[in-house]
């Protein structure tokens, strides 16, 4: 696994941060906005910075969002021992929907007026950042595309990557996600009203909002053989998982939350465990009025009287929009790998339309087996993705 966000860069300094509960939520510092009323999570790192870490040379053309998947996925492909040891057949499938925008944003009346910036115009689209990710490692890959699902994207990554190993297409995927602020998608979201102008609470009563963020991450999966054959040890096993579209609006849950009660229910399906099974949910949980309560009727409905632990960790991160099915299965990873449920942070009043409420403490030394993560965008399109633990 490979991760960067406003916790840090790397697994280390992000499971620090989630035992510490120290957030990352804070006021703007490197997107070029007039909203510093507008909380985020940015990554601690500018651009100039990042070009220094990967030894990218200054006069060659990255977008942000580029730049923080190359370093998700370059730390993903060391910890599996890509680079020493190469599978037969192996896809790199990223998530992204801002892609090169930040810098179109910038240079767009450039665009319009003169030539000087013409070459960031191809580096606009989704399919030119994951090009761009990958470009370190070209020939590495024998398949390579672009998902695009909104805040689903990398979580449905990780499921195309897991079909295309199911149906003998590829050996090994690298899937995951990679997005970077902007002002494009800042203001959209401040456009729907669903900005919180404090930090996110996450199934709070209170809640008024989510807190946008920013950051990259990368999972390596291939089958039982391919790992055997390459000397390397599986992390944990990716058991199930679903994708589900319930169309009910645009951009918000349909009230019964009945795509991410299928999508869950699918997941376990396919992972053959029984909902008694789940030890830890890490929730979409944005802290918006309408995700928490369908999300969290939708918990109840599969879950009944038997609802595990569950927190959302973009209290920790902000919403991270197209990375965060990516981002919030590593940390689900590294809660199975260490024994400890992140805190929901900022939590202090039950929702009335709950039966349940989020892990208000955290805790450690808790032995996990199976864990779910959920990952729901606009227009009903929800992802879950169940990880459990290979003893």
């Amino acid at each position: 696994m490979g991760i960067v966000t406003g916790l840090g860069t790397g697994k280390t300094k992000t499971l620090q941060a989630l035992m510490q509960k120290q957030t990352a939520i804070t006021e703007v510092k490197y997107l070029q906005t007039v909203h510093k009323e507008l909380p985020v999570s940015e990554v601690p790192l500018t651009n100039e910075q990042m070009y220094q870490l990967l030894e990218i040379a200054p006069h060659e053309i990255y977008t942000r969002t580029a730049l923080l998947g190359r370093i998700a996925l370059k730390e993903a492909l060391q910890q599996a021992n890509i680079t020493q040891k190469r599978p037969r057949k192996m896809a790199f499938i990223s998530g992204t929907t801002v892609g090169g925008m930040d810098k179109s944003e910038q240079y767009y009346h450039d665009f319009l007026s003169n030539n000087t910036k013409n070459a960031y115009i191809e580096t606009h689209d989704c399919g030119a950042t994951t090009n761009l990710i990958a470009k370190e490692y070209k020939g590495v890959f024998d398949m390579m595309t672009t998902i695009s699902t909104a805040c689903s994207s990398a979580a449905n990554a990780i499921i195309l990557g897991a079909n295309l190993i199911k149906t003998g297409k590829v050996d090994t995927a690298i899937v995951g996600g990679s997005e970077c602020l902007s002002k494009f998608h800042f203001n959209g979201f401040n456009t729907l009203m669903i900005l919180d102008k404090q930090a996110c609470r996450p199934f709070d009563k209170t809640r008024a909002g989510l807190n946008l963020g920013e950051g990259a991450a990368y999972l390596v999966i291939e089958t039982e053989q391919s790992a055997k054959e390459r000397g390397v040890t599986p992390v944990c096993q990716l058991s199930g998982y679903a994708n589900t579209c319930d169309a009910y609006h645009q951009t918000a849950s349909s009230p019964d939350g009945e795509g991410a009660y299928l999508a869950m229910t699918k997941a376990l399906k396919q992972s053959k465990l029984q909902s008694t099974d789940i030890d830890y949910i890490n929730a979409h949980g944005t802290g918006t009025q309408n995700n928490d309560e369908t999300e969290g009727i939708a918990i109840m409905r599969v879950f009944k009287n038997n609802i595990p632990c569950i927190s959302s960790t973009k209290s920790f991160t902000g919403h991270t929009t197209s990375a965060a099915g990516s981002v919030e299965s590593v940390i689900s990873i590294l809660a199975l790998q260490h024994d400890f449920i992140p805190v929901n942070l900022n939590f202090s009043q039950q929702m009335q339309e709950l039966s349940f409420a989020p892990e208000a403490q955290g805790k450690t030394n808790y032995r996990l087996k199976h864990v779910l993560s959920n990952s729901f965008g606009f227009g009903g399109n929800d992802s879950a993705c169940i990880f459990s633990r290979i003893d």
